[in-house]
């Protein structure tokens, strides 16, 4: 019998060990099966999650970022304690004392899927699992998965710190809002800092892993309130916080930036304009798309945040100024059917829904709105972000009678009278307050719109190609093309000082002499009879007119001398073009650039003739803090020294190219002095420094030009259709871009200063008649009579004229006579001679095309 019955034992010790060693070769089975082709988890070591790329201003500002997935990573050691145990508490209260998986949790999940009928399957994943699966693998619940998790959690384990692997985890996580990790979500819906948090806030980042569309914070909000006092008491159980902290903060509202409790973070960053769009297209192509996006780079731009406003706000009043002149409204085109109207709530929710610009701040903040009523005379709007008053908002008739609707076929209404003429019920339009200038009291609302003529305008340092403004159109919001770098346009008579440059370079000087006639050129398109813009010719006259009052004739001439080879040459070494045509009309701008390329050439003239690359970043740094670019690469010889002498500054050496003879920039830079004193801007910029500059029109002045340059910052601006077409009689450059640069330039000169432009000591000057090129006595006077500089050893011919080789009509006259007298002048040899009568310059504004 005892043998029996230990037999009948050990037959069932013998089945029960035999069973559990199949079930183990069965389960070792599955885990090899499984392991065999699983992603590497040795990468996660070396893992670098994307991270947002951030623009910083001069001052250390951030104005701007970018990312795919909003995301600031954050190392371990700087994520505060109660932010960790906020999560571990929610997610895996055992983080610490596991090997990866959670035994425990696993059975109490598949206790829970039996007990429901497959109803309340839920994950069981350790902190560790979710890693796992975030990184490499799918997020679905299939078995194949949970084990695979479990293979790769334990490998990991072995291979990472529980710090390391928590941080891999609190930087991944997605937390609802396009936030990924703890930091961006902190900022997403508390605009806090992690340190910042306090155990409520922290606990409610904590509820969100589960599912953050079921928890958000406004249409859930009971759902996230009751799964984050659930955390709390998580973290008070588990011994994180006490009794008394549990109690106070359990206690707390559910408050966040979707609640408007606190600010969004982006209202603390001014709205995304063509400055910070263009450096993210530009370091796109440089380090690629991707890696911009995702590679968490800081920027340190070289905006300077003071004068962009300047920028935008000059370049603005010119745009609007001119569209208002052409009494034309177009409105924005955008309307809200009357149905949504019919309460205040449902056309505000209408309206906020509306693509309009929201970022013009001129004069003050615009604002959309839409015609609510029209009245006899006037039209009541409902105004986005501003609360009706009693009398509601009213657009007044007087403020409609500067213009006339643009109807459906093109074809003009009769002027506005009263506002039903200009608006209709549903009209989406811009309004801006109206304040007195005396003490900025509001006075109404009145009608804005977007101009249809666009420009640009930019401005950089001289002297390291530093852009410090730039503004590609009159609102980003409106159009994001960037007219300053994108924008291919004809420079016209600005182009001009390209060509005297490889003039003077080829040995002419400001006194030389060309013939001002008539030219007919054999083209294949037939004979081309170019014009000045008054559309007379002045005769003989010394170059140094011929830029200040932008001669046509006379450049043509010059560049049939110097020949097109020779200054397209200078133009493509200057970076105006890529490859220039070798035809005359070249000479006089016809061929396209950008405004970008013609500021940089410009500030070439302006530094001495030495190559200066623009730039709209200072400094790339990547996510570990090292420079992957820096813009300025000259060296500072005594920077590393501990001391300078008293009075002694550092010596910065620089291997810059010379792109043209120091002389020669100066020649141009005097006779560019001469278009800001006396010709085609004299009437428009007028600044307390000394300024030099050239305007251009083209052919029917489709665009209108001013580039200018003080001795350290130049600046240009353009003005024309998208679409060109005539501006109309009387627009030029000078009467259009040239109030542009000045206003910017008044408050630039205020922050930057400004000298005398510095001769270069090879200069040697002699005075001479600016009217008629003829040499002067040294201690000649008067307003005739100009200092030019002569290259020092090379004795000036005077005398000789140039024609360019094309041969004159007797039946023309060689110049306009003024009707001024001749008068006696001393030579530089002490005799006399008479000079005059003077040539007349007619009343012009700007050279152009023809």
């Amino acid at each position: 019998m005892i043998r029996f019955i230990l037999s009948f034992f050990g037959a069932i010790f013998t089945l029960v060990t035999m069973g559990m060693f199949m079930v183990a070769i069965g389960v070792g089975g599955i885990f090899w099966m499984y392991s065999r082709d699983l992603p590497s988890h040795e990468s996660l070591a070396q893992y670098t999650p994307p991270t947002i790329s951030r623009i910083y201003s001069g001052e250390g500002r951030i104005i701007d970022e970018f990312a795919q997935e909003r995301r600031l990573f954050t190392p371990a050691n700087e994520i505060p304690d109660l932010v960790k145990q906020a999560f571990i508490s929610a997610e895996d209260k055992n983080f610490y004392e596991h090997k990866g998986y959670d035994l425990r949790g696993i059975a109490a999940a598949a206790f829970d899927a039996v007990a429901s009928g497959g109803r309340d399957v839920r994950g069981a994943s350790t902190i560790t699992q979710q890693v796992m699966k975030n990184f490499l693998l799918s997020g679905d619940r299939q078995a194949e998965r949970k084990i695979k998790e479990i293979i790769l959690a334990s490998r990991i384990e072995e291979t990472l710190s529980k710090e390391k692997i928590l941080e891999l985890y609190m930087n991944e996580i997605f937390l609802g809002q396009n936030s990924y990790g703890v930091t961006a979500a902190a900022q997403t819906y508390f605009n806090k800092s992690l340190v910042e948090l306090a155990p409520h806030e922290a606990a409610t980042l904590a509820s969100m892993p589960k599912a953050p569309s079921e928890f958000h914070p406004v249409r859930r909000k009971d759902r996230l309130l009751a799964r984050r006092n659930f955390v709390l008491k998580e973290m008070f159980e588990n011994g994180y916080i006490a009794k008394q902290v549990y109690d106070s903060e359990v206690a707390m509202p559910l408050r966040s930036v979707q609640n408007g409790d606190y600010d969004p973070f982006r209202d603390a960053l001014p709205p995304r304009n063509y400055f910070t769009d263009e450096i993210r297209r530009q370091l796109s192509e440089d380090f690629g798309e991707g890696e911009f996006f995702s590679g968490g780079f800081s920027v340190r731009a070289t905006l300077d945040p003071e004068l962009q406003v300047e920028a935008e706000d000059a370049l603005q009043r010119a745009l609007e100024s001119y569209d208002r002149s052409q009494g034309v409204w177009r409105g924005t085109g955008k309307t809200i059917p009357a149905d949504q109207l019919t309460s205040t709530d449902a056309w505000r929710e209408a309206l906020a829904s509306v693509e309009i610009a929201r970022d013009i701040r001129l004069e003050n903040p615009w604002y959309p709105a839409v015609v609510l009523e029209v009245g006899t005379n006037d039209a009541r709007i409902g105004i986005e972000g501003v609360p009706d008053d009693e009398d509601g908002h009213w657009i007044p008739a007087n403020d409609v009678q500067w213009a006339r609707k643009r109807n459906d076929d093109g074809s003009l209404g009769r002027k506005g009278q009263v506002a039903g003429d200009l608006l209709e019920v549903g009209d989406v339009v811009h309004v801006r307050r109206m304040t007195a200038d005396s003490d900025g009291s509001f006075i109404r609302w009145t009608l804005r719109q977007v101009p249809e003529v666009q420009g640009a305008f930019m401005a950089m340092d001289v002297n390291n190609g530093r852009v410090i403004a730039m503004q590609g159109g009159f609102s980003y919001q409106h159009s994001v093309f960037n007219r300053a770098t994108q924008a291919q346009r004809q420079p016209g008579s600005s182009f001009k000082p390209f060509v005297f440059a490889a003039a003077l370079d080829s040995g002419y000087s400001p006194a030389t002499i060309v013939v001002d006639a008539p030219i007919e050129i054999n083209t294949p398109q037939g004979i081309w009879r170019p014009q000045n813009a008054s559309n007379k010719f002045y005769g003989p006259t010394p170059l140094r007119t011929g830029i200040e009052q932008s001669r046509n004739l006379m450049t043509i001439r010059l560049a049939q001398e110097v020949g097109m080879d020779t200054i397209a040459q200078y133009a493509e070494k200057f970076g105006v073009y890529d490859n220039m045509g070798r035809v005359l009309a070249n000479s006089l701008g016809a061929d396209e650039t950008t405004l970008y390329k013609m500021v940089a050439a410009y500030a070439m003239f302006a530094n001495g003739g030495e190559r200066v690359e623009p730039t709209l970043v200072d400094r790339v740094q990547d996510r570990y803090g090292n420079t992957v670019y820096r813009h300025d690469q000259r060296v500072c010889q005594d920077c590393t020294l501990a001391s300078l002498q008293p009075g002694r500054g550092p010596t910065v050496t620089s291997d810059r190219e010379r792109v043209m003879n120091a002389v020669t920039a100066y020649q141009l830079t005097s006779m560019m002095e001469g278009v800001v004193e006396r010709g085609t801007a004299r009437s428009t910029v007028n600044l307390p420094v000394p300024t030099a500059g050239k305007t251009g029109t083209t052919n029917d002045a489709k665009d209108v030009w001013f580039v200018g340059f003080t001795s350290n910052i130049v600046a240009g601006c353009y003005i024309g259709y998208d679409q060109p077409r005539s501006l109309g009689r009387g627009a030029s450059g000078g009467g259009m871009c040239g109030p542009v640069f000045n206003a910017f330039m008044q408050k630039a000169v205020a922050k930057y200063g400004g000298s005398a432009f510095k001769p270069p000591e090879s200069c040697q000057f002699i005075n001479i008649d600016r009217n008629t090129g003829a040499r002067l006595s040294d201690s000649a006077s008067g307003d005739n009579v100009v200092a030019e500089c002569f290259r020092e050893g090379e004795e000036p011919i005077f005398g000789i004229q140039f024609d360019g080789g094309f041969a004159m009509g007797s039946n023309f006259e060689l110049y306009s006579s003024s009707g001024q007298p001749s008068k006696q002048v001393t030579t530089s040899s002490g005799g006399t001679a008479i000079v005059g009568p003077k040539a007349s310059f007619g009343t012009l504004s700007s050279g152009g095309l023809y």
